[in-house]
């Protein structure tokens, strides 16, 4: 089983203290995504300078709308940055014209680089609450015909849902997304902008998210899957130290 930290680039002191708490886990951890986000000036590929790669697998991500497949620039980025892992997903609608956009269809974008890199590894993301399961499944199913060989999914909050899609995708490298929510208004968020339905029995506090991620835990282990953290504005220590991580 394994254990991935999505390390935010807000700002490189950022970069630095998520790195200095993921080191401070130990063993536990043994992969670091970096997300790329419109509204940070720091790529994600640029923060692997930063981190121990004989120690940790980094997946950088990369947003297909910021990539023509005419161009070469994700080859150029792959070379020039030795990377062995990349999460290929599609992007939200460009903010403002800040950057090039690009009508690449994600699809493309992975059987481009696995034709062009054989020994990558492609991640790839799935969504629990953009479509219904079926539909979600399918997707998965082409991502993993076009060359993706492992999966980051969007966070979960229910368990009945966890199970659901285990069936699913039992034989497809996994990686279950947990991110605790601690708000009102974060929750307020998850469910207008990503269309989460959350349980009846959902508390936004913390007690109830390391009870919660405690049970995805024991059950992707029991299942094959591995762990995909993103802390948002949480007591990491406080968090991880109540996980069972061994």
């Amino acid at each position: 089983m394994k254990f991935s930290f999505e390390i935010v680039p807000r700002t490189e002191e950022a970069v630095d203290q998520q790195y200095n708490f993921v080191s401070s886990l130990g063993e536990s951890i043994s992969m670091i995504n970096v997300p790329d986000i419109q509204r940070f000036t720091i790529r994600s590929w640029e923060t692997g300078k930063k981190f121990d790669r004989s120690i940790y697998s980094f997946v950088p991500h990369f947003r297909a709308t910021d990539f023509s497949l005419q161009s070469g620039d994700i080859f150029r980025i792959i070379e020039e940055n030795q990377l062995d892992h990349v999460l290929l997903v599609s992007g939200d609608p460009p903010e403002g014209i800040k950057r090039e956009f690009h009508n690449t269809n994600v699809l493309d974008l992975i059987r481009v680089v696995k034709q062009k890199y054989p020994d990558i590894t492609i991640h790839a993301g799935f969504d629990p609450h953009r479509n219904g399961i079926q539909e979600e499944c399918n997707y998965v199913q082409r991502k993993v015909d076009a060359g993706a060989s492992s999966f980051f999914s969007q966070p979960f909050y229910d368990i009945r849902m966890v199970e659901i899609y285990a069936e699913h995708l039992q034989g497809i490298d996994t990686f279950i997304g947990l991110s605790p929510i601690t708000t009102m208004s974060s929750k307020n968020y998850w469910e207008i902008k990503n269309k989460v339905k959350f349980p009846s029995s959902f508390n936004p506090e913390l007690e109830w998210n390391i009870s919660f991620s405690n049970q995805v835990i024991a059950m992707a282990k029991q299942a094959g899957f591995n762990i995909y953290f993103m802390p948002i504005k949480i007591d990491l220590k406080e968090y991880f130290g109540r996980l069972n991580l061994e």
